[in-house]
């Protein structure tokens, strides 16, 4: 079996009901919190429940709810301030992916001098951040469970991600009741995020058999129940097992990363603030077209993670039964956008390469099969 190392040190909560155990966590770990919020949080009452809950355990806080669906570098070193002039000693996340990563971003740059980007480019190092706690809104980023976040710069329009042990979580709360009242396109996108996070992190070149494991129960219970609860919102058995999902996926990126459609991606939400579920749906058919034949076994295992009969097929024609398996799949939550309708042009093919192949060449080349300038040009081309 090939060698590996496997660390997670997140406390997961993990239930119906269990958000409101927060004022009893943050007691672990602090006695005044810096509360980083969705705007969603305030009209569900999730909010105010977690103010409830955590003036219930004696501990003070103050909110910041500065939010962004790609959020500035600038937002996060403006939380961080906020967190040392407050004195906070501890930083909470409530909220989808955006919110999750200000919340770890803004305990990282708390502690640490400087600009962000000196850390995420490696030409700092870290030695502390301030205790994080995370309970996720939305059923998607996985955030809640590893050790990144994903920020743009608004001076260079880098979407790059920070990755350091310094931003695991100390707790999350996966609370599926949380996710009740959720409108469509937010299940939906989200929704994908988990399945794009799954799928690329098992045909990683930097996975190994238990991020493998991870994701492939990701898929299995992410295909089968997402389209209960787009059908039905209310559906909590189906919600459980689609935040599990979530939380899965995320442990399996921070094993494996992921791939092309995310080195894609980024460049998009940072240079034009596209959706990033949405950005990425938009590349995955031409995406999967182009990379099963470089692992047919994995793709053909995916494919049987998502429900396809497989077992009289031969393996590339199991792997190649993926690419229809994924779109129909993406059609049947209404996650099929072209970059036309994202604002994508032609006109912005240029800056979008460069940046796929500087900035994010790590996970560029995480990818089984590693396009060149040309075929990255074809691949935006045919998702226009």
């Amino acid at each position: 079996m090939t060698e590996f190392t496997y660390n997670n040190p997140v406390k997961l909560h993990v239930g119906p009901g269990k958000f409101g155990l927060l004022g009893g966590i943050a007691q672990q770990y602090g006695k005044k919190a810096l509360l980083v919020v969705s705007d969603s949080t305030k009209p569900t009452g999730q909010l105010a429940k977690a103010q409830a809950t955590l003036s219930a355990a004696g501990i003070e806080y103050v909110v910041y709810d500065k939010f962004m669906q790609n959020p500035l570098s600038t937002l996060v070193e403006e939380g961080a301030e906020q967190a040392r002039q407050e004195k906070c000693d501890l930083v909470i996340g409530i909220g989808g992916g955006s919110a999750m990563d200000m919340t770890k971003g803004i305990a990282f740059c708390a502690c640490n001098p400087g600009s962000i980007w000196d850390y995420v480019f490696g030409r700092k190092q870290a030695q502390y951040a301030l205790p994080i706690i995370l309970v996720p809104t939305t059923a998607g980023t996985g955030s809640e469970a590893n050790r990144t976040a994903v920020f743009t710069n608004p001076e260079t329009h880098d979407k790059k991600g920070l990755v350091n042990p310094l931003i695991y979580p100390v707790a999350s709360i996966i609370d599926p009741e949380l996710m009740l009242t959720l409108p469509k396109r937010v299940i939906a996108g989200p929704g994908a995020d988990v399945l794009f996070h799954a799928l690329e992190s098992y045909i990683s070149r930097n996975a190994h058999p238990f991020s493998e494991m991870l994701s492939l129960r990701a898929i299995t219970l992410l295909t089968k129940n997402l389209p209960r609860v787009y059908a039905d919102v209310t559906d909590l058995a189906a919600w459980e097992h689609v935040t599990f999902a979530s939380t899965l996926a995320g442990m399996a990126i921070d094993c494996a990363g992921t791939t092309l459609p995310h080195a894609l991606q980024h460049p998009m939400g940072g240079l034009l603030d596209v959706i990033h579920a949405e950005g990425i749906a938009a590349v995955y058919p031409a995406f999967m077209e182009y990379t099963w034949s470089a692992a047919p076994e994995k793709f053909a295992a995916i494919a049987a993670a998502m429900g396809v009969d497989t077992r009289n097929m031969t393996t590339e024609e199991a792997a190649y039964s993926s690419v229809q398996a994924v779109t129909s799949f993406l059609l049947s939550i209404n996650m099929q956008p072209s970059l036309t309708e994202l604002g994508v042009k032609e006109e912005h093919f240029d800056w979008i390469i460069n940046n796929v192949q500087t900035t994010m060449k790590v996970v560029l080349e995480n990818n089984p099969r590693v396009p060149d300038a040309n075929t990255l040009r074809d691949i935006l081309q045919r998702s226009l």
